[in-house]
């Protein structure tokens, strides 16, 4: 039996698991991030962490045939340099070098989000199909691309980056610095954003209530929470939310033809409350959908563990 490192690094939490070959996660572990550390500082932090792991599982290096991280960036060809991850104050960074100098085996990096993606399909809600494209609603709109069950991020591994599709043609300003982008209109962040807005025009506003009075403690369940008590704002927003949740994949789908569309993060969580008008929306919004209709809707289930799992079968794409 081959076993795997699979590591998911986040700004909060580094999240390690050993898998077998098949994907099974047997043993997992995690720690604070610290991001504040210097960068050498917590790389060590990092396969420390994956070593307490392997012996927790009650196995050695020696029995470990790779290791695959998910971070929250990519590395850029031309320089082998991760290139820009905010929530560790990473820019430019080797990654890759450094982190080898912590194994003696096989070391794969990707896009956390990526990662996810391919964790979902080995092992998740879409592991019965080949062709997947996962959107996350979380802080930001991140995702993956899974073609004949092999990630595809472009010739040079930096592409896929579906929050960054453009939406609105020099539209709202997004984090990365560019104008109207998907992550701008259907992020978790954008929903709060545009529920408090609402609310604000709207003070009578059950949304307000459920704030507590306080539009700063507005969250992207408020919203949801409202709408499904006939609130007449919150029943607009969250329409208009997924008018640009369905504008976004209805792009994806037309490129990529998926056989399923994976939601992940947290506004996923409604379920069935987000997946039918969205189901709708895209019916009617998507090229061909009258005559070849649209791919499966689903939320992801594995969580965390998607990326760990990801992570750790990077060895095998």
């Amino acid at each position: 039996m081959r076993y795997y490192i699979g590591i998911d690094l986040g700004g909060t939490n580094i999240a390690v698991g050993i898998t077998n070959e098949y994907g099974d996660i047997i043993e997992k572990h995690s720690k604070k991030t610290n991001p504040e550390k210097p960068f050498e500082m917590l790389v060590s932090d990092i396969a420390k962490t994956a070593k307490e792991t392997v012996c927790k599982a009650g196995l050695s290096m020696s029995d470990i045939s790779a290791v695959g991280l998910g971070t929250p960036s990519c590395i850029n060809p031309q320089t082998n340099l991760l290139v820009n991850a905010n929530n560790l104050n990473w820019q430019n960074v080797p990654l890759y070098d450094e982190l080898k100098k912590h194994f003696n085996v096989p070391v794969f990096i990707q896009n956390d989000a990526a990662c996810a993606a391919l964790g979902e399909t080995i092992k998740g809600t879409a592991s019965e199909y080949d062709d997947v494209v996962m959107v996350t609603l979380g802080t930001g709109v991140g995702g993956g691309i899974i073609l004949n069950k092999r990630i595809f991020n472009g010739c040079d591994s930096m592409g896929a980056e579906i929050g960054h599709t453009k939406l609105v043609h020099n539209g709202l300003p997004c984090t990365c610095g560019q104008n109207g982008c998907f992550e701008a209109y259907a992020s978790a962040t954008a929903l709060i954003n545009q529920a408090k807005k609402a609310a604000k025009s709207n003070p009578e506003s059950l949304m307000t209530k459920l704030c507590g009075g306080d539009l700063n403690e507005m969250n992207a369940k408020i919203p949801f929470d409202a709408e499904k008590q006939g609130d007449i704002t919150a029943i607009s927003v969250v329409d208009q939310y997924i008018d640009y949740l369905a504008a976004g994949i209805s792009s994806l789908i037309v490129i990529f033809r998926p056989q399923i569309i994976l939601l992940g993060g947290g506004i996923s969580a409604e379920g069935d409350h987000l997946i039918e008008p969205l189901r709708k929306k895209l019916s009617d919004v998507t090229f061909s959908a009258k005559q070849i209709g649209i791919p499966e809707i689903a939320v992801a289930t594995l969580g965390n563990d998607a990326g760990i799992i990801g992570a750790a079968m990077l060895c095998r794409q």
